[in-house]
């Protein structure tokens, strides 16, 4: 089995950022670190003019947090911890002075929502359906919500928010907002996606800059507003209906 990564390319101005885990690209702790690590590091190179952003494999793009992580949670502090993981990615992509093509090219949930609406610009296939399903799991999607509200709207966001079991279509989230544009293959999104890198190398980074702080205003609080957001779904992992739902993962 193939090992869990965070790793980057850059050529010709465009830094392709790629994480993978094994367990349909269920994020631990220490991958979201090093994603957001590697989101800040690499957006702060002066060679890279755009940053492509994708998973491996070519199934599911991102399946949220880590189930394993999330069943060992004995605590307040180490709920707070792991919930931060994803708000510590959004935060970096909010933060990167690039704008961040999303490429992603299957079902993704959770956080990995929460991915996809914090891209500049998102591109996907026909199978890149999405569900946010932590009410589910007795929590909710806390962290995730100011970027997917931001994106899709109140009324989209509490609408997937609130029906949890059920995924939502590719076509949906791009009619949403969410997804620019929706390819029928991976090969096709890829040729689209790397045509469009291309071309906004040939733009002003200057000018790109500006924009992404315009398109991001209002959002200072962040830090502040997801730690905040981390804080509600680690206390509530440790209430008795979630210890008892999560016990049906066991």
């Amino acid at each position: 089995m193939t090992e869990a990564y965070v790793k980057h390319d850059i050529q010709n101005g465009i830094a392709t950022i790629e994480f993978f885990h094994p367990e349909q690209n269920s994020l631990p702790g220490t991958i979201l670190a090093q994603l957001a690590e590697t989101i800040t590091t690499v957006g702060n190179k002066e060679e890279v003019k755009v940053i492509i952003l994708k998973s491996g494999g070519d199934r599911t793009f991102c399946a949220g947090a880590s189930f394993k992580e999330l069943i060992t949670i004995n605590d307040d502090q180490t709920g707070k911890v792991f919930f931060s993981g994803f708000a510590n990615v959004i935060n970096a992509m909010r933060k990167c002075p690039k704008f961040i093509i999303g490429r992603i090219q299957g079902k993704t949930v959770g956080g990995g929502v929460g991915i996809a609406a914090s891209t500049d610009y998102c591109m996907a296939t026909q199978f890149a359906a999405i569900k946010l399903s932590e009410l589910n799991v007795g929590i909710g999607p806390f962290v995730v919500s100011p970027a997917i509200e931001r994106k899709m709207g109140v009324s989209a966001m509490s609408q997937i928010a609130i029906d949890a079991n059920t995924f939502y279509e590719a076509s949906w989230a791009k009619e949403k907002g969410l997804y620019a544009n929706v390819f029928e293959s991976i090969e096709v999104m890829d040729e689209a996606v790397q045509k469009f890198a291309e071309h906004l190398c040939t733009y002003n980074p200057e000018a790109m800059l500006e924009m992404k702080k315009i398109f991001w205003r209002g959002t200072d609080d962040w830090d502040t507003l997801l730690a905040e957001r981390a804080a509600i779904s680690g206390r509530l992992v440790l209430s008795d209906f979630t210890k008892e739902t999560l016990k049906k993962f066991k």
